[in-house]
């Protein structure tokens, strides 16, 4: 071999970089993450923060609108909303995460394994993915929640099997369109074993696109568990979720529309924060090719 021959390397997922500056120029996915994070370290700080106690009954009067005392108002038994949505978004988010990040292992697994070995293996896995993509969303998710129980569980499996083909699919993608690489190969000949492989040379290739699709189920599974949540499948009371909490507020529409408004929407700005920090990862990621004009 000459001095001159060139070897491909296999690029590595500079973790720092996105860190340090995550989306520069874009300033709608810069303010999602910023909403994002501010969500997320509420809902995490809730017991150090001075907002009270979500579950103190008499606390103030019953279905008080927003004011400076009782910022998001009062539910029907005097408690102050603002602890409650709080802690409901904390629940929403951990659940949704869960499941994420459950579905993002089995997914990255079964994923690598289907690009990497293709034949009888990527037939398998992918016809496991159709038989779950048969079945709407929705139903399959009252379907699992009927066999394993209402509660966390069985909204954390339902969210799993609904997110588990579509991200099974896009890492199985991924997967095949390095699998053929130089660098792959040369570390086939060099002797590397196949889970050395799959770990240290392809699934550093597939991060990008896993970041991007982890975002997408994080909103699909925030959605799933405030539906099951709303119909009384999803977290169980006491605890409470943006669902149940928009649930407990329809009667009280009319004269108390925040008991609904307020939980809805802070849903919707969390979804919505989520999908702009996707979007961004995607640009980042996955960067279209110019077209030319014809």
């Amino acid at each position: 071999m000459t001095s001159d021959a060139r070897v491909e390397r296999a690029p590595r997922f500079s973790l720092r970089l996105r860190l340090r500056n995550p989306f520069p120029g874009d300033v709608l996915s810069t303010a999602g993450l910023v909403i994002l994070v501010v969500l997320l370290a509420v809902a995490v700080l809730r017991p150090i923060l001075p907002l009270g106690s979500p579950d103190q009954i008499g606390n103030g009067p019953r279905l008080a609108a927003p004011s400076g005392a009782f910022p998001f108002g009062t539910d029907t038994l005097g408690r102050s909303m603002l602890p409650r949505v709080v802690e409901a978004l904390g629940n929403t988010f951990l659940a949704s995460a869960i499941a994420v990040t459950i579905t993002t292992v089995i997914a990255v697994l079964l994923g690598a394994l289907a690009g990497y070995y293709r034949g009888v293996v990527d037939a398998a896995i992918g016809r496991m993915s159709d038989i779950f993509f048969a079945f709407p969303a929705i139903l399959l998710a009252l379907l699992i929640v009927t066999v394993v129980g209402p509660g966390e569980t069985g909204t954390i499996v339902a969210i799993v099997l609904i997110a588990l083909p579509l991200m099974t699919r896009v890492v199985r993608g991924a997967a095949l369109s390095v699998a053929d690489r130089e660098f792959i190969v040369s570390a086939e000949v060099s002797g590397a074993s196949v889970p050395r492989l799959i770990v240290t040379h392809l699934l550093p290739n597939v991060a990008g696109a896993v970041a991007v699709q982890m975002t997408f189920a994080l909103s699909v599974a925030m959605l799933i568990e405030s539906g099951l949540s709303f119909l009384g499948l999803g977290i169980q009371p006491p605890a409470a979720s943006l669902g149940s909490l928009v649930y407990d507020g329809i009667d009280y529409l009319t004269f108390a529309p925040w008991l609904i408004l307020i939980p809805g929407a802070l849903l919707a700005l969390a979804i919505l924060a989520v999908n702009l920090v996707g979007d961004g990862l995607r640009d980042r990621f996955e960067p279209q090719e110019p077209r030319p004009l014809r």
